[in-house]
């Protein structure tokens, strides 16, 4: 496997890099992703078939960039909430660092839920909605909501601790 990565690597590593380049204008950018893409095969447990290998690397490749771009949406969200906030109450550049790791895993966390699921969570821990609230406005049972919500639970629950 490490030698078929390599030769892909070889034959395909400066297209994808152009590739990846000008989706996002970025050169630096554009090498981390595509080095990304290799860490990814090579990680791989059973070897991916390779009859188009561009239409395979694009396809690893618009995963990652669909990541970083989720990751920068919530970078900015932060930052723009935090420079609501008064001066004194800022946090330290090392507490924003763990603040935005923090939600970049938990937005991992969520995003392998199905939406009603992760709707009905994030309506019961983000803004204290009651179950009864909560079915409502999904046009749900709140029995429905109940499984919703221990369904998350047990979800985030289990990717904790998976490792």
């Amino acid at each position: 496997m490490p030698q078929e990565v390599h030769s892909l690597y070889l034959d395909h590593h400066r297209w994808l890099q152009g590739w990846l380049r000008h989706k996002l204008g970025c050169a630096h950018q554009a090498a981390d992703l595509a080095h990304d893409v290799f860490v990814r095969l090579l990680l791989r447990r059973e070897p991916a078939p390779m009859r188009e290998p561009r239409a395979y690397l694009t396809t690893v490749a618009r995963g990652l960039l669909i990541d970083h771009w989720r990751r920068q949406d919530l970078e900015r969200a932060w930052l723009e909430a935090l420079a609501a906030l008064p001066e004194p109450v800022s946090p330290s550049p090392e507490e924003r660092q763990l603040a935005v790791e923090l939600l970049l895993q938990i937005d991992a966390m969520l995003a392998g839920l199905r939406a009603p699921v992760r709707t009905a969570f994030l309506l019961a821990q983000l803004e204290g909605a009651c179950y009864d609230d909560i079915a409502s406005r999904l046009g749900v049972t709140r029995r429905s909501v109940e499984r919703y919500v221990a369904e998350a639970l047990f979800h985030c629950y289990s990717l904790r601790h998976a490792c």
